[in-house]
């Protein structure tokens, strides 16, 4: 707790003065280019590694950067994407994933979750995508291995969650929206984007300069 009060000391004192005037213009208007939906990791940051600053995104996180596919599971992330979309118009909506997950390492060890119902629960919506890594490599792949594609095919699967959401086929069918599957690498300080051509993840500075109509 020292820390966090020595860190908002040093934001009262040095750096809420030098953008006082940011900060008077957000107080009463947002305007954020992109939704960014990772997940709750407290080794993501997305404005570090973006190096974005205030009211440039509009951040939702949760475990595993899981999107309930419509009408299955009404709650914060549904209402999250439903006002930045329709309400805040964002032009590109990111689901990052990262690597280590937690999460889904626990996918791969369901036994883990054994004394956590309510994350067993919430991961149910990353099993499908599971399912197509076994059926990809097979059993006797090494974990690592195993992980590395899950946390991939999980970004992909969740770009299909995110699909079946009407404000978000809506904004996409007016060219207004486009969405952006991601990973982190944590020790890497990387960033790779799905490409959905080649079905393959890449550099993100490879990755050509996404425009909206």
């Amino acid at each position: 707790m020292e820390k966090l009060i020595a860190g908002y000391k040093k934001f009262r004192s040095e750096v809420f003065p030098e953008k006082k005037d940011v900060f008077q213009y957000l107080a009463q208007q947002q305007h954020p280019q992109a939704l960014f939906l990772t997940c709750s990791d407290s080794r993501i940051v997305p404005d570090l590694v973006l190096q974005t600053g205030p009211g440039d995104l509009f951040i939702c996180r949760d475990v595993g950067n899981i999107v309930p596919p419509y009408d299955e599971l009404p709650g914060g992330v549904s209402a999250t994407i439903e006002y930045a979309v329709s309400v805040l118009k964002v032009r590109h909506l990111i689901i990052c994933g990262h690597s280590d997950c937690g999460a889904m390492k626990g996918i791969l060890n369901y036994r883990a979750l054994d004394n956590l119902p309510m994350a067993a629960t919430w991961l149910r919506y990353s099993r499908s995508a599971l399912e197509e890594v076994e059926r990809t490599l097979g059993p006797d792949v090494p974990h690592e291995k195993r992980l590395h594609a899950l946390i991939r095919a999980n970004v992909v699967r969740q770009l299909e969650h995110v699909r079946t959401h009407p404000s978000v086929a809506s904004a996409r069918a007016s060219g207004q929206l486009l969405l952006h599957g991601w990973t982190y690498d944590i020790p890497q300080g990387t960033v790779e984007a799905y490409e959905a051509q080649s079905r393959e993840f890449v550099p993100l500075e490879q990755m050509p300069i996404p425009v909206t109509t």
